[in-house]
């Protein structure tokens, strides 16, 4: 990991970097890879895309990269993401719950690997980030298309999952208190905690980043003009709610009788 601090000049190093800027001939193709020109360059439009970071020579550090391709990534990932709840929602309305367990699992595995990739940059330093945060304004993660997009997204796929049992003529309670009595609805319920889960955990892991870089404060104003320390209950603030509150209900009227005590025999 490099950031700044480093006098010698490595020729090698000079001269990978021009390598890496320039088409690199593909013995196996025997064609020139990076011109654009090619039909995987063409479909995804490697040129624009891979022009969309900072050149190399205008880095306030080496590591300035790294925060910008975590972020980008990070949108198209929230992007598509939200692009699949809307999926969901035409499936719920539809009553298609096959199709929408297998697009509720394609968000929960997309909405993991952000926090996967969330703990790369804890290989960022606080020195280093400092720096890279002197031009980034008063940017935030609020300021996210791709994180108020899922909010938004979120939002709509509970009305759908609420429509869904109204028709059913059900509620979450007792869905989780007889759940063999409705496998599919609690199935369903169960792929929507995993996603809300999946989203905290994301969170968490940025919570952690800023502790990392910044540290957790109620004197340490992150960019957008809020202590640090308001951070932890907007990283656990849960998507669902009901899906949450329904645990709560169960734990109340929970009664201790019938059970066996520890050491007791069991008989039936």
């Amino acid at each position: 990991m490099l950031c700044g601090g480093i006098n010698q000049t490595s020729e090698a190093a000079i001269a990978l970097r021009k390598a890496l800027g320039d088409p690199i001939y593909n013995r196996t193709l025997r064609k020139e890879v990076g011109r654009g020109q090619l039909d995987y360059e063409v479909y995804l439009r490697t040129q624009e895309l891979l022009a969309l970071q900072t050149p190399a020579s205008e880095l306030v550090v080496p590591d300035e990269l790294l925060f910008q391709i975590q972020h980008q990534t990070q949108e198209l990932w929230l992007k598509c993401a939200a692009f699949e709840v809307a999926n969901l929602v035409q499936e719920l309305d539809g009553d298609a719950l096959f199709s929408a367990l297998a697009t509720l699992n394609r968000i929960v595995l997309i909405t993991r690997s952000l926090g996967e990739q969330m703990r790369v940059m804890f290989t960022l330093s606080p020195s280093c980030f400092h720096v890279i945060r002197r031009s980034l304004g008063h940017g935030s993660g609020l300021e996210s298309p791709g994180y108020n997009q899922i909010l938004a997204a979120a939002e709509a796929a509970l009305g759908a999952l609420e429509r869904l049992l109204m028709r059913r003529g059900s509620t979450l309670l007792a869905i989780y208190r007889s759940p063999s009595c409705y496998p599919d609805l609690h199935h369903v319920l169960e792929r929507f905690v995993d996603w809300d889960t999946a989203v905290q955990s994301w969170l968490i892991e940025h919570f952690m980043l800023v502790r990392r870089t910044l540290g957790i404060d109620k004197t340490v104003p992150a960019l957008d003009g809020f202590p640090t320390v308001a951070l932890g209950a907007r990283m656990t603030r849960p998507l669902f709610p009901e899906l949450w509150n329904v645990r709560v209900e169960m734990s109340r009227a929970w009664l201790r009788e019938g059970g066996f005590a520890p050491g007791e025999e069991r008989r039936p």
